[in-house]
């Protein structure tokens, strides 16, 4: 059974481990900005770049599974 489903463990543990990337740099971000001071307009920024970055990642992976799925890619 592992054999068969190998592309799809691989698949899942590559996403779940950028998952985990993305949570340790928002821990981070958050804590440099917070023995930082930033200001607030600053904070906000920062977590909209941060936000729009995973956004555009979980984008690509929307779009790659609907060309899978459809047969394009």
């Amino acid at each position: 059974m592992l054999s068969e489903h190998i592309d799809l463990i691989e698949s899942l543990g590559l996403k779940l481990f950028f998952v985990a990337i993305f949570i340790l740099i928002g821990l981070a971000i958050h804590d440099v900005l917070k023995r930082g001071n930033v200001p607030r307009f600053g904070r906000f920024i920062v977590w909209l770049v941060l936000f729009l970055g995973c956004a555009g990642f979980v984008a690509k992976g929307l779009i790659e599974l609907g060309w899978e799925g459809s047969g394009l890619g």
